[in-house]
C-alpha cells in the first residue's frame, strides 16, 4: 500500500492523487478512468473526478491502494 501524505492541506481532488501518485499518467488519464468507475474510495466505487479526499481514507486503483495522512 502506497501512503500520501497531504502536508498540511486539508484534502486533495481524486484526479490529481492519481495522477501525482503516478497511478495515471496525466489527470486526463485519470479522469477517464475515474469516470469509468475504475476508482474506489474507502471501497465504495467514486465516479466525481474533483472528490475530495482527506486523510484517513483509502483510494483503490488498479489493485493499488493509497493510504491518506
Amino acid at each position: 500500500m502506497t501512503e500520501f501524505n497531504l502536508e498540511g492541506n486539508d484534502y486533495i481532488e481524486l484526479n490529481n492523487l492519481l495522477k501525482l501518485t503516478g497511478m495515471c499518467p496525466s489527470g486526463g488519464t485519470a479522469k477517464l478512468a475515474i469516470a469509468a468507475g475504475d476508482v474506489t474510495v474507502d471501497g465504495l466505487t467514486e465516479l466525481r473526478k474533483r472528490c475530495k479526499i482527506r486523510s484517513g481514507q483509502i483510494v483503490e486503483f488498479n489493485k493499488q491502494k493509497i493510504s491518506i495522512h
